[in-house]
């Protein structure tokens, strides 16, 4: 049966975690004060009676804080008889008076503590859920849990089977938005539910082994274009997002882009054998009447009536199931594979652009595909890798939580570079009597499909003028499911001049890292393969360049992120290369030359694998 699944979680965060400055107008806030406790134990009844007068059940996240207040237990206990809302327990909301007597610290993000931390303090909230409930509970969550935390709760708390696990691209572009005041990077993971690695939480587990034993899902559903292209706190099936970044009528009090949202979630299942997901988590900080937001309170109010009802109303119309985050931790065991991908081809529905991305996602690769620039790949995440990223204080990574990129567009310019050099981006580029043209520059739309195990991109014709020819040429993207490699066909269609041939240039630049700021590349290896004869290139910043007629594979192996990317092709005197760059433009390239005729095809694989 096709589903479109929601998860409605709620958290009784009885101190909201920006109260010291925000609520506090600029006065250190009394973290016991009685007046905000019940502000936001208020808040949290209302979002719970939205909930059920609109006959959806949800997942109440119990906070540390929540725990001291017989209150919201006896609340969370009479909810879960009456609705059968689930009984969880959540890392957010750890700030409170007897969290920073004991601890000393005003952190709160339970990944950044040192590990002998987070396990103490996991013991102490997950004790203190045992002492009140009599139970331990089946799902948890935070912004963002590292591998080493989760590995730690599944072992010592084995019921948890669902976890709020990251928040998707909450890296460089949010923490300029926030005028960098917090230290919190979490790019390059999936956008909807999976299956985390034990190795590492963003990328999913390949197989059993690798499996960590929970089901993650994101904290919040986002706009895979908007939320890529710019902020994507902004940007989510969370009302008050919406509102935050000012997308309403401020004289009708509507917001239709949230509805749009959603349904454009509601939409994915064309991508997912019959299945979509969506979620909605409002902590009670974005709802109190102290004045947080632009909005008025009644606003914030309203908008999340209004969200609710639209979701109670999909249920009415047999077009929703809502479920619990422990009933669908199961209903995706059984629906899910390990090795099955997550798809979205996305569109506009902000900014009324005819923009289109395609992002995929399975255990070996994160990759998002842009028709606005003819179909060039730009953001690959090497999952194949499943780096181990150890995160907190007392690791190499205290705040940067990112899994590494190869290419990253927004980070590593793109094709479109303002100087010297060539951004990151899979791209190609056709030459003819000494014009060259890269397909980046020829906007398409994109048709998905679907042929076993294969999931298929196939492009809008594009025309490519030269001087004396034109050449109408087709794109068409393949990713096979297991093969962790990206096939990609350039069709001729049609050509001015049947008889004419043009060069076609495949390629990749690439580099690595997690924000704008490039890392050494010294110790990352290219090579060209014929057979058994095999040369290759120590990157030194040089700029020297290397090619081979009739490669077998062109590749690059980057052990700071111990990941190898190549490049084979099928084109019949294909020559390939290698480029390594230069300190302003410290990047790699990989490529074929090829020659291609009026209606040949021309198949390029690109391949990611772990390099030990």
């Amino acid at each position: 049966m096709d589903k479109f699944i929601v998860n409605i979680i709620h958290r009784p965060e009885m101190v909201p975690e920006y109260a010291e400055k925000v609520t506090g107008h600029g006065k250190e806030e009394d973290l016991g004060r009685k007046a905000l406790l019940t502000e936001s134990l208020d808040i949290f009844k209302f979002q719970q009676e939205t909930a059920h007068k609109n006959g959806l059940k949800t997942t109440i996240q119990m906070t540390y804080a929540s725990l001291f207040n017989d209150e919201a237990v006896a609340l969370a206990k009479a909810d879960h008889e009456k609705y059968g809302d689930e009984i969880a327990l959540s890392l957010l909301g750890l700030p409170c008076t007897e969290f920073r007597e004991k601890y000393k610290t005003k952190d709160f993000c339970i990944w950044m503590f040192s590990m002998e931390d987070k396990k103490s303090i996991v013991d102490d909230v997950f004790g203190k859920f045992h002492e009140k409930f009599g139970f331990y509970p089946e799902s948890t969550g935070s912004y963002y849990m590292d591998a080493d935390l989760t590995n730690y709760i599944k072992a010592t708390y084995p019921t948890v089977k669902c976890a709020v696990a990251t928040c998707w691209e909450e890296g460089p572009k949010a923490y300029h938005t926030c005028n960098n005041s917090w230290y919190t990077f979490m790019d390059g993971g999936p956008w909807a539910p999976w299956i985390p690695s034990k190795q590492n939480t963003h990328a999913p587990a390949a197989n059993e082994a690798e499996d960590s034993g929970v089901v993650a899902i994101p904290h919040l559903s986002r706009d895979l274009l908007a939320c890529y292209d710019g902020n994507g706190s902004n940007f989510g099936t969370h009302p008050q997002n919406v509102l935050r970044g000012m997308i309403y009528d401020t004289k009708t009090w509507e917001y239709p882009y949230l509805y749009n949202l959603i349904d454009q979630y509601r939409s994915l299942e064309k991508y997912n054998n019959g299945y979509a997901y969506n979620m909605m988590f409002v902590g009670p900080g974005w709802l109190n009447k102290m004045g947080r937001w632009e909005q008025p309170y009644e606003l914030l109010k309203k908008s999340y009536e209004d969200g609710m009802k639209y979701y109670g109303d999909l249920k009415k119309e047999g077009k929703l199931t809502d479920m619990t985050m422990a009933e669908f931790a199961d209903y995706y065991r059984q629906k899910k594979t390990y090795t099955e991908p997550e798809c979205a081809l996305w569109r506009d529905i902000l900014y009324g652009s005819d923009k289109q991305l395609f992002w995929y996602c399975d255990p070996f690769m994160r990759a998002c595909v842009n028709m606005d620039q003819g179909g060039a790949i730009v953001d690959l995440r090497p999952y194949a890798a499943k780096l181990e990223w150890p995160v907190g204080i007392g690791t190499k990574h205290v705040t940067d939580a990112s899994y590494p990129f190869l290419i990253q567009e927004k980070y590593r310019a793109g094709y479109f570079t303002h100087y010297a050099g060539e951004g990151t981006v899979r791209s190609a580029k056709l030459k003819h009597n000494g014009e060259e043209v890269d397909l980046c520059l020829c906007r398409t739309k994109a048709h998905f499909s679907q042929e076993g195990n294969t999931r298929i991109l196939t492009l809008d014709p594009v025309d490519i003028e030269f001087y004396d020819l034109t050449v109408k040429l087709q794109t068409i993207v393949s990713f096979e499911e297991g093969s962790s490699a990206i096939k990609i066909e350039r069709k001729i269609l049609e050509m001015s001049d049947p008889n004419a041939e043009v060069e076609l240039n495949e390629y990749i630049v690439a580099c690595y890292g997690t924000t704008e700021y490039s890392e050494d590349m010294l110790g990352i290896t290219l090579s060209t393969k014929k057979g058994d004869e095999v040369e290759t290139l120590d990157y030194e910043y040089k700029c020297r360049e290397m090619e081979k007629a009739d490669a077998d594979e062109v590749r690059a192996v980057i052990p700071q992120i111990e990941t190898a990317v190549s490049m084979s092709t099928n084109a019949e005197g294909a020559v390939g290369y290698v480029k390594e760059g230069y300190a302003f433009s410290p990047m790699f390239t990989l490529g074929y030359n090829s020659k291609i005729k009026d209606k040949e095809v021309v198949a390029t694989w690109l391949k990611l694998e772990k390099a030990n």
